[in-house]
């Protein structure tokens, strides 16, 4: 190996000694078994549903324990970050309400909470490693790289840097001094421990004991030299990381389950205390008779972005990610369970499935307790970001809207629950408002049933010209009927299909063409309380349209 000197050279002189970066990130001052947790997306993408369930887990299992709970950008690939990406995963995390108690953005004393910003605390200890010798420089190149992995799958051999295939490990110092001379590049690699065949145990928080194959490969824990500034690769920053901001409870994915010998292995060298791992299973897709994880190339629901463009109201989300997490806070009232602890002595070993039906279902559940005011101001923060138009259609009749939303859902046993997300709105209210609302002035519009153009002119110029604006729903109704039978409609829709030809229609076929021309739809809410919402003069504009009139 290179000498001590040697070694030092080859990092700026006044690096830091590890000893200093103790000091400056001290042992927390928290309750005895309090939990540290962390959240740690690399921007390379929108964020993943499974990064707000992880989240949720996290903050209940801190919040709990008395701990802590952080926000890492682990952005040492550069090369692939997003543009945009931080600011999803900040707006993500608000809106569902698991913001972390520490990150960039709110403070703290371990940060800074991205890892492109600490590059001279890795640099610090992979000095260290190459130090004790238990690192290397490699100048191993792509095509050496690439002729091994090359000879070993031909072989029929574990593919990987290590024994014979670590071509640089033994490395005399000479050859090791005269590439350095060339200027050539090279990367720093860990020394494994490990030979083939050795096993790992460990105890995982949520599976129990676990044992699996120790890690063997020489893997890179700092990157090419030809690059500036010089970035540890995701294994080697998480376990400086991990330490130095006493993350003592690690949260992450099944996948992450071979990766704990290497981790082990480097926290070993390091000198540092191991966190506990805790692996969740994914969250699972039922994909025709079968199950799969979710996947950001497949599934729209699979990121983040999905559930913000729609939404889905954040108590909604959070219930039904508990849920999840824990089957028993699903049977819990939604107050009662975003209050209680998510264990993760709970938490299965097999993935959950991500039902949009049974999300939804929560979600119409929820918005059906909100009051007409509560349901606008969040329905007025969403839209600010996904549909600004609403927002000033929303705030310009005020009044409108809340006569709107209480047709069927004040007063009633039985509430309706065809809002179940945000963006529903538009469909489902939209045509409460003029400014929203297309007039159907097309007495031939399919949406009338076929009943002949002219009779339907009759019928709209009639109603509008004797319409009352009348407080008992059946007198009000009483006006169509009256109609409806002055111009021969059949009193019921069994009369009209006993003799068809002898009617135009029947009270049904009369009723659809007040309906259609006050909501454009042949569904719609109770027609007398829609009529008493509009209000006289603007059901008089609607209906007035179809005779090509104007109000």
């Amino acid at each position: 190996m290179l000498d001590r000197a040697e070694i030092d050279a080859l990092f700026p002189a006044d690096l830091r000694e590890p000893a200093y970066w103790e000091q400056q990130y001290p042992p927390r001052q928290l309750p005895e078994g309090a939990k540290v947790t962390r959240v740690g997306p690399s921007p390379t993408g929108s964020p993943h549903l499974g990064l707000l369930y992880v989240g949720a887990i996290d903050r209940s299992v801190a919040d709990e324990s008395g701990g802590r709970y952080l926000f890492r950008i682990e952005d040492t690939d550069q090369a692939r970050e997003m543009p945009g990406a931080l600011e999803q995963f900040d707006r993500a995390f608000a809106y569902f309400a698991v913001k972390p108690d520490e990150s960039d953005e709110l403070g703290g004393d371990y940060g800074p909470y991205r890892q492109s910003r600490r590059s001279h605390i890795y640099l610090s200890h992979v000095r260290e490693l190459l130090r004790q010798d238990r690192a290397y420089l490699c100048f191993a190149t792509k095509e050496e790289l690439a002729q091994i992995t090359a000879t070993q799958q031909k072989t029929k051999l574990p593919t990987g840097y290590y024994g014979r295939w670590a071509i640089w490990r033994d490395a005399e110092p000479d050859a090791v001094r005269a590439k350095l001379a060339e200027g050539a590049p090279y990367v720093v690699r860990f020394r494994a421990p490990a030979r083939p065949g050795a096993r790992t145990r460990f105890t995982d928080a949520i599976r129990g004991e676990l044992s699996h194959e120790s890690n063997r490969n020489d893997v890179v824990i700092l990157k090419t030299s030809a690059q500036e500034p010089r970035l540890p690769t995701y294994h080697f920053a998480h376990a400086v990381d991990d330490h130095l901001m006493r993350v003592n409870l690690v949260i992450r994915a099944d996948e992450w389950i071979s990766s704990v010998p290497l981790h082990l292995q480097l926290f070993e060298a390091l000198g540092f205390e191991a966190p506990e791992y805790a692996h969740i299973a994914p969250l699972n897709k039922q994909d025709g008779g079968s199950k799969r994880k979710l996947s950001k190339r497949k599934d729209p629901e699979a990121s983040v972005d999905f559930f913000l463009e729609a939404g889905y109201p954040a108590p909604a989300t959070q219930y039904y990610l508990r849920g999840l997490a824990n089957g028993r806070l699903a049977d819990l009232p939604m107050e009662q369970a975003l209050s209680a602890p998510i264990r993760l002595e709970d938490c299965g070993v097999a993935g959950p499935l991500v039902d949009l039906v049974k999300l939804s279902d929560i979600s119409a559940d929820h918005i059906a307790t909100l009051s007409g005011e509560e349901i606008l101001d969040q329905l007025s923060v969403w839209a600010r970001t996904y549909d600004p138009e609403l927002v000033d259609v929303v705030a310009n009749d005020r009044d409108l809207a809340l006569r709107a939303l209480a047709v069927e859902r004040e007063g009633v046993e039985n509430p309706r629950k065809d809002l179940r997300r945000w963006s529903d709105f538009r469909p489902v209210y939209g045509f409460f408002f003029p400014a929203l609302f297309p007039l159907v002035a097309d007495p031939g519009d399919e949406r009338l049933g076929g009943l002949d153009p002219e009779i339907v002119r009759t019928l709209a110029g009639e109603f509008a010209d004797g319409y009352q604006e009348l407080d008992d729903p059946q007198e009000w109704f009483g006006q169509i009927r009256e109609l409806a039978a002055r111009h021969g409609f059949a009193k019921n829709a069994k009369e009209y299909k006993r003799d068809p030809d002898a009617f135009p229609g029947s009270i049904r076929e009369a009723s659809q063409v007040i309906r259609v021309a006050l909501t454009g739809s042949t569904r719609s809410p109770d027609l007398f309380s829609v009529a008493r919402a509009l209000g006289a003069p603007e059901v008089l504009r609607r209906v007035r349209a179809l005779t090509g009139a104007q109000a």
